[in-house]
C-alpha cells in the first residue's frame, strides 16, 4: 500500500543520511495512513538524531497510543526524555 511504500522509501533515504527527505516521506506515509505506527516511530528516530527531542517524543508517544506494545518506541521515548534533561542541565 502507499503508506508502506512511502515509509520504505523514507528508510532508504534515512540510510543515505538524507534526513530531511526521510522525514518528508515518513510524514507523507502518516498522512496517507494516520493509524500506521511505524512511520511515526521512524520519523521520531530521525528527529531524535537531529536533537529535536520534543518533536521526537511527540512521535514516540503517538506510536504508543496506537500500539502500547511497541517496546522500541517506549525505550526511545525514555531515552529522548533523558537526553533532553541532560541537554537542559548543560544549557546548550
Amino acid at each position: 500500500d502507499l503508506a508502506t511504500a512511502l515509509n520504505n522509501r523514507g528508510q532508504i533515504k534515512y540510510f543515505r543520511v538524507d534526513f530531511a527527505a526521510a522525514v518528508e516521506d515518513y510524514t507523507a506515509a502518516i498522512e496517507s495512513q494516520p493509524d500506521f505506527e511505524v512511520p511515526y516511530y521512524n520519523r521520531g528516530l530521525v528527529l531524535y538524531r537531529l536533537g529535536c527531542f520534543d518533536e521526537a517524543m511527540k512521535d514516540f508517544r503517538k506510536v504508543l497510543e496506537l500500539n502500547p506494545q511497541f517496546e522500541d518506541a517506549a525505550l526511545s521515548l525514555n531515552q529522548a526524555i533523558l537526553d533532553k534533561e541532560e541537554k537542559q542541565k548543560r544549557a546548550y
